[in-house]
């Protein structure tokens, strides 16, 4: 399922001395099955660009298309845009609600008028897409874990069987381990489901891991877009705004100032053992033919 923004703005309180312009001009086009993250620092209008995407916020000027239709035309079920489209807000766990893990993550196919049995069937499947035990089903779930927590909120989402799904800050507050888990779970999910992903970071690692498309934002507006490597390798510009580069692509151009043959394009751990040890092997080469 894609979706098409023209020409996005939106003001809040317009009409009054607190007006806010949050977004102005946003063009963007999100294809189906993509995986696309949006970064920025504080205050760039990341998280109220994404809310426009199921109808949550409504445009001041603009248009937000969800498979062909305007969601912000006058006619259109709003709850049937949001069933498509699930948002996962930031800190999701204060999304929960119920009193079992059951009832919360059943909320939402209940909505929709399914047969129970149907609920049933939903709630069994997202729960374990989100590797969340029947186990912990009748226990309330407040009394879970802060992962726990998110994995149930993101699973209430997924019940509805959405499209796209958007996660506004998906790891926020989880120690190393729960980030780790958290993005493997998306990256499945994308994977086994076929959705659309998008999802705001402030983290560059995990938008180097997950992303086929970024989009750098400041100031409300767009100002670049394009593949994890494009857009990491302008690290003076992604600077400038206040927002960085992945770890292993600092290292590699530190390595590179000390002399080290090594790519410009390097995101990740893996990329960047491969990078080292390939050096390695060649100096290695060249001293065995110097000792011959």
């Amino acid at each position: 399922m894609s979706i098409e923004i023209r020409d996005l703005t939106h003001t809040y309180n317009p009409g009054t001395p607190l007006a806010r312009t949050a977004i102005k001009n946003i063009n963007l086009t999100i294809e189906d099955g993509e995986t696309v993250a949006i970064i920025g620092h504080t205050g760039s209008g990341k998280s109220t660009l994404v809310q426009h995407l199921n109808g949550l916020l409504k445009p001041t000027s603009g248009t937000v298309k969800v498979d062909g239709v305007d969601i912000n035309q006058r006619g259109v079920d709003l709850r049937t845009i949001r069933w498509k489209v699930g948002l996962v807000f930031q800190y999701p766990e204060h999304q929960l609600f119920e009193e079992t893990v059951w009832d919360d993550v059943a909320f939402g196919p209940r909505n929709m008028g399914l047969s129970e049995e149907e609920v049933r069937s939903r709630v069994e499947r997202a729960l374990a897409a989100v590797d969340i035990d029947l186990a912990l089903a009748e226990r309330s779930p407040f009394e879970l874990s802060g992962g726990e927590k998110r994995r149930v909120a993101i699973a209430g989402v997924l019940a509805m069987e959405p499209s796209v799904l958007v996660l506004d800050e998906p790891t926020a507050g989880l120690d190393p381990r729960g980030r780790q888990d958290m993005l493997r779970q998306i990256q499945r999910l994308q994977e086994e489901r076929h959705l659309t992903v998008v999802f705001v970071s402030h983290n560059m690692a995990e938008v180097a891991t997950l992303a086929q498309r970024l989009v750098v934002m400041e100031q409300g507006e767009i100002v670049m877009e394009g593949p994890p490597k494009t857009i990491f390798a302008r690290g003076e510009q992604l600077e400038a705004i206040g927002l960085g580069v992945p770890e292993m692509t600092a290292l590699m151009a530190k390595l590179k100032e000390k002399g080290w043959d090594v790519p410009d394009s390097v995101l990740t751990v893996d990329e960047a053992e491969e990078a080292i040890m390939a050096v390695l092997r060649r100096e290695a080469r060249v001293g065995t033919s110097g000792d011959i």
